[in-house]
């Protein structure tokens, strides 16, 4: 089971720096008429959209952009650099707080955004986390604590990791079957035909899941099969899947060394969560910050 919070490796990227639900564009001071759309003939004009905008979200998204403004004026007094590895690291921790990749992939769509959306919009959090971090304390005794209070959350049940290819048809799956007992190379075939937006890419990886995070059919084949075997053409309430098992993982309880590391993220991560947002409220506060959009500034 994963533990890290989520909250903070992605709510926080979407509420404090910059990941708004909508996109805001400022427009030219000199607004004016000029069409964006037309329907039946009426004209939906440049004005009307910049109206909209602001109405549904233009405010909170201008607050998202002057946070991260503070953020980056305070991690450059400090001297805080951001580097390529500092980027792929926060990635990895982020993607390790889901059990499975087609998992992210489908949060990542939720919120409009792609990898390297977020990779760009990574730097505010890598840069806050550096301010903040002199003021994380996680003590050793704190992760036997949590370790103790978490024992049975922290068991990991039975689980596979496999691949699938997603199709509509019973006819396709078992032509695609017949390609790969000749030898096609599986990933590419995914890539290629699978019907999963979200996994295809990645040669239909799915990650690990245990029983019960799939439906009954797509389950019952995958926990059944030898690792590097393929499945039979098995229908879902989404098409019929071609699944591959890559790896079979017995139950297993961690012990506290196996865990410690992981458990310390989550800590960390959890007073981060905690200090980020009254850092933000006195940085506010100290900030000599004009808001034309908000009529109390």
């Amino acid at each position: 089971m994963q533990i890290s919070n989520r909250k903070w490796m992605i709510v926080s990227l979407v509420l404090l720096v910059g990941l708004a639900v909508y996109v805001f564009t400022y427009p030219p001071v000199q607004r004016n008429g000029e069409a964006v759309a037309k329907v039946n003939g009426v004209t939906i004009g440049k004005d009307q959209l910049y109206e909209e905008l602001l109405a549904g979200g233009g405010k909170q998204a201008l607050q998202n952009m002057i946070d991260k403004e503070l953020i980056r004026q305070e991690a450059e007094k400090a001297g805080i650099k951001v580097t390529v590895d500092d980027i792929e690291q926060q990635l990895k921790s982020i993607r390790s707080t889901f059990p499975s990749e087609a998992e992210f992939q489908q949060t990542l769509a939720m919120y409009n955004m792609t990898l390297e959306d977020l990779k760009k919009e990574m730097e505010s959090q890598v840069q806050l986390r550096k301010l903040l971090a002199p003021q994380i304390k996680v003590t050793d005794d704190d992760i036997k604590q949590f370790y103790n209070s978490h024992l049975e959350d922290l068991k990991e049940p039975e689980q596979v990791k496999a691949s699938h290819i997603l199709v509509g048809g019973k006819e396709e799956a078992a032509a695609i079957l017949a390609d790969l007992k000749k030898g096609a190379d599986f990933a590419a075939i995914a890539k290629e035909k699978s019907l999963d937006s979200a996994t295809k890419d990645n040669g239909g990886d799915l990650g690990f899941f245990a029983k019960g995070d799939m439906e009954e059919a797509f389950e019952k084949a995958a926990f059944s099969l030898p690792v590097g075997s393929l499945s039979d053409p098995v229908q879902t309430s989404n098409g019929y899947h071609i699944i591959k098992v890559t790896e079979h993982k017995q139950a297993h309880t961690p012990t506290l060394d196996e865990k410690k590391a992981e458990i310390r993220e989550q800590l960390v991560n959890e007073q981060l969560s905690s200090l980020s947002s009254t850092w933000l409220e006195e940085k506010r506060a100290k900030a000599k910050i004009e808001n034309y959009l908000d009529s109390t500034s």
